[in-house]
């Protein structure tokens, strides 16, 4: 038997041990409350959750390495085939075809003679059920978009009509600078960049964007708008 003297030390470190474990947890969240910013677009969860939580989450911060490098990869090839080198869409579409549809064939002729099994196509039939699912969701997104157009024309969103044109303004900008291919691939760019560079830096970015927000609702405020004069006084 163990002395008594011996059981109390490993009873007491083992409650310390015990007690670090459920402290840290305890420790990270109020950290979290303690600086109380808000996260970027009002976001409340996580950012993998803000994204769906899905496959596509994944791929956008880096979760599955293989496929985003492959998917990365992949862009700035078609974009060197066609804005450096000057391949044009057409042909290399039919090219692109006509090599795997060779790949195939000689596949399929082949594997007797390798003792590989030939490729099995699935039947591929889009049932009427979800075709119809597909009309109603485009649908719906049409008439939102719509409405979204019909409420900002009627001059009743002062803020979402001022957003707009500053978007379009500064994509028409930017779109002046660069190429359309050449843009597409920068926003693809930033779109497999930018998730993970805010993920590693979330506080800070948070801490930049709500700063540079509060400036631009000052500035904003000393406008001569009606909306922006009532937001002030309230």
């Amino acid at each position: 038997m163990s002395d008594p003297p011996v059981e109390d030390e490993i009873m007491a470190a083992t409650e310390k041990k015990n007690e670090k474990f459920t402290e840290e947890p305890m420790v990270t969240e109020k950290k979290r409350s303690v600086s109380g910013r808000r996260h970027l677009f009002g976001r409340q969860k996580p950012l993998h959750a803000a994204l769906g939580s899905g496959k596509t989450a994944d791929i956008l911060l880096w979760r599955q390495k293989r496929m985003t490098g492959a998917i990365f990869v992949s862009a700035t090839v078609i974009w060197l085939l066609f804005e450096r080198i000057g391949y044009h869409l057409l042909p290399f579409l039919c090219h692109f075809l006509m090599l795997i549809l060779a790949i195939l064939f000689l596949w399929s002729n082949l594997s007797s003679f390798v003792n590989k099994s030939p490729p099995k196509f699935p039947e591929t039939i889009l049932s009427q059920e979800m075709c119809d699912c597909i009309a109603l969701l485009l649908r719906d997104q049409i008439n939102q978009g719509c409405l979204y157009l019909r409420e900002m024309t009627t001059g009743r969103d002062i803020k979402r009509f001022m957003s707009v044109i500053f978007i379009l303004w500064v994509v028409s900008v930017i779109g002046g600078w660069f190429e359309f291919l050449t843009l597409v691939y920068i926003l693809f760019v930033v779109l497999l960049t930018a998730p993970l560079f805010y993920e590693q830096n979330e506080d800070t970015v948070d801490a930049y964007c709500e700063k540079a927000g509060n400036e631009i609702m000052e500035a904003l405020q000393k406008l001569p708008l009606p909306f922006f004069k009532n937001n002030k006084q309230h």
